[in-house]
């Protein structure tokens, strides 16, 4: 028998490869086995969070609404401005005393009872019962750091209509352009909504600011400024029919 069939005879341990090279055949390595697809993992979902950054109400962008809610929380509303120092210079503008500017509003309920909230008169307001608005204190100078606040009950929104928002010159010499006043609203887990007594006329002490007004359960704020000679001019501009008389405070 031939050494070819004593190798057939003996077999061949390793199966075909080595068989066939034995003849003269080349067979190819078989390809090492795939590696396993790593399992897809899927991100967690990114949180979308609210962005606070300040909103500022312009001439140009005069309105912005605040989606419906069951309750708002205290909406605080803050005036601030500039008095200055001294009898002259910046200060001497507005005379020895500085200039006293006051935050008030025209608030209507939902049932038609109207009411003025300022510090001409003490009409100071209430937050937890009727008109749900209160003026807190009197910056008689504008020296107070964070000015003259006014807050609202937001968990009443549903019961108020609307809230005009103003200010006036209750002493020194109207020079709106040198008060730089500004009013903030500010709305818990919503950006501060800013206005600036802009473009006033210096013969005029009122600043009808803004105004919130209750949209189906939503607030809308929007951008007035307009000025006026006093209360009674803007109430008769805006309608709301109140009965006015000289006051103090």
């Amino acid at each position: 028998m031939t050494g070819n069939s004593a190798s057939l005879r003996r077999g061949f341990n390793g199966g075909l490869k080595p068989l066939a090279e034995h003849f003269g055949v080349n067979i190819a390595d078989e390809p090492a086995p795939a590696a396993p697809t790593p399992p897809v993992v899927t991100p967690p979902p990114v949180e979308t969070k609210i962005s606070l950054s300040k909103v500022s109400l312009t001439k140009e962008k005069p309105a912005i609404s605040l989606t419906k809610r069951d309750n708002f929380g205290e909406i605080r509303i803050n005036l601030n401005w500039h008095r200055g120092s001294g009898k002259s210079g910046f200060a001497g503008m507005f005379g020895s005393k500085g200039i006293d500017l006051d935050l008030g509003a025209f608030v209507e309920l939902q049932d038609g009872y109207k009411s003025v909230i300022q510090a001409l008169g003490n009409a100071f307001g209430n937050y937890r019962d009727e008109p749900y608005v209160q003026l807190k204190g009197d910056d008689r100078t504008g020296d107070v750091s964070d000015g003259e606040w006014l807050h609202i009950n937001g968990r009443e929104w549903k019961h108020i209509r609307e809230v005009l928002i103003y200010a006036f010159i209750y002493e020194g010499v109207p020079s709106w352009d040198k008060t730089d006043g500004v009013v903030t609203i500010h709305v818990p887990d919503q950006p501060p909504i800013e206005t600036r007594l802009t473009e006033g006329e210096n013969r005029r002490t009122l600043c009808a600011i803004a105004r919130l007004v209750n949209e189906n359960g939503a607030i809308k704020v929007e951008r007035i400024n307009q000025y006026f000679k006093g209360q009674d001019e803007m109430d008769r501009a805006f309608g709301w029919g109140f009965r006015w008389s000289a006051g103090s405070k």
